[in-house]
């Protein structure tokens, strides 16, 4: 007797059948929740995501340096003369030093 008498009921009738679904608006909520209003939502998740990236990229030329310090690290241990004179232009009292630019790598 209660469902006939109720005012709301042609109401409830123009509104299409999905959304009349306590199981479809419940799967909304839901999804609204873990878009919007959740600790991990989406957002973060993509901020999270960027800075992953950035942070590898980040390793992999961390890592490159670490390896050229190791060579020139080498490089010094093997000539330590040959180091000084390249990279800090020393010479002897009696010699004259030529420094050679390379115009490629000067315009870089």
């Amino acid at each position: 007797m209660a469902i006939r008498n109720n005012p709301f009921r042609p109401i409830l009738k123009k509104i299409p059948a999905p959304f009349r679904n306590r199981y479809f608006l419940v799967l909304v909520l839901f999804i609204a929740w873990m878009v919007f209003f959740d600790k991990h939502d989406v957002l973060t998740q993509f901020k999270l995501q960027q800075t992953l990236n950035r942070l590898e990229a980040d390793k992999v030329y961390y890592q490159e340096k670490i390896e050229q310090a190791k060579e020139d690290r080498l490089d010094l241990e093997v000539n330590k003369e040959k180091y000084a004179r390249e990279h800090y232009y020393m010479q002897k009292s009696d010699e004259d030093v030529f420094i050679i630019v390379d115009e490629s790598e000067e315009n870089k």
